[in-house]
């Protein structure tokens, strides 16, 4: 996959130069037009995260630094859903290059990968996406929380249209994907597509983030009593420049940080044991 890579700077010109540095005066104004042109930035980025309607009052930011297993990683999203009280977005990462595939797969149409990714079945739905240079997250939306009441499909499109502003903030050109109605395809009931022997990034539905005509986000989700669990992966993109609290932002004007605790963690590896780190989950179709 390719990743488009941040611009670097060079100081010096031509082979074997040596950089001395301009006049202070020249210097000083320049710095000064780089200083507008940042808070110029900052001030369109501001304008356009105010014009969009935030998704949430308030929101948990967790950055889960320490890579996990594919197993334990479903099962810490599992936890967070039982147990949240308010909206929660957790961005993580894994220990090895993964695969995850939705709940209604085929275990058979992934079984060719096993000798060279962790492979997990997910519990929400949706096709193959392959992990490890993506940006991949989880929201935790409980009900008791207003975003509980709207549809699946209309918060699918809110999150995905707060990652637009936030790429489009960047100089990207991002846009929503008509495409396939995702209730269309179970989406609503949590499961974005029966079947699960496509690549999730070669078949956009609608909602899902799209730039120059290729899929760059997407995402699957589980609506249980406890609320409602959407977990998406970004790639394609720079995923540098503090992409992911940005993008946090964009979904709540009140944004906390928040670490993982022992009760969910304790929760999750249960839930490794005995669920998606089993053999009967991951070939149960």
């Amino acid at each position: 996959m390719a990743v488009i890579p941040s611009g670097v700077e060079n100081g010096a010109t031509g082979e074997g130069a040596t950089w001395t540095g301009r006049p202070k005066a020249e210097r000083a104004g320049s710095e000064r037009i780089k200083s507008l042109e940042a808070s110029e930035e900052a001030r369109d980025v501001s304008t356009s995260l105010d014009m969009t309607t935030r998704l949430f009052a308030s929101l948990h930011v967790c950055h889960d630094d320490i890579p996990h297993s594919a197993a334990l990683n479903m099962a810490i999203d599992e936890a967070l859903l039982e147990q949240a009280a308010v909206p929660s977005i957790r961005f993580y990462q894994w220990h090895s290059p993964a695969l995850s595939f939705g709940y209604f797969g085929i275990f058979a149409d992934v079984a060719r990968y096993a000798g060279e990714r962790d492979l997990v079945r997910r519990w929400t739905g949706g096709g193959i996406v392959f992990h490890g240079d993506d940006l991949t997250y989880s929201i935790v939306i409980p009900v008791s929380a207003a975003a509980f009441g709207e549809s699946p499909t209309s918060i699918y499109e809110k999150i995905h249209r707060a990652l637009c502003t936030v790429l489009n903030a960047n100089g990207a050109s991002a846009v929503i994907a008509g495409g396939v109605e995702p209730g269309r395809s179970g989406f609503a009931k949590g499961a974005a597509a029966t079947g699960g022997g496509y690549s999730c990034f070669e078949n956009p539905v609608h909602a899902d983030v799209m730039i120059d005509g290729h899929k760059v986000a997407g995402a699957a989700q589980r609506r249980t009593r406890p609320g409602l669990l959407q977990q998406g992966s970004i790639q394609g993109v720079d995923l540098g420049n503090g992409l992911a609290d940005r993008f946090a932002k964009a979904l709540s004007g009140n944004c906390s940080e928040r670490k993982i605790n022992e009760e969910i963690l304790n929760r999750a590896r249960e839930l490794t044991q005995r669920k998606y780190g089993a053999t009967a989950w991951l070939r149960r179709r």
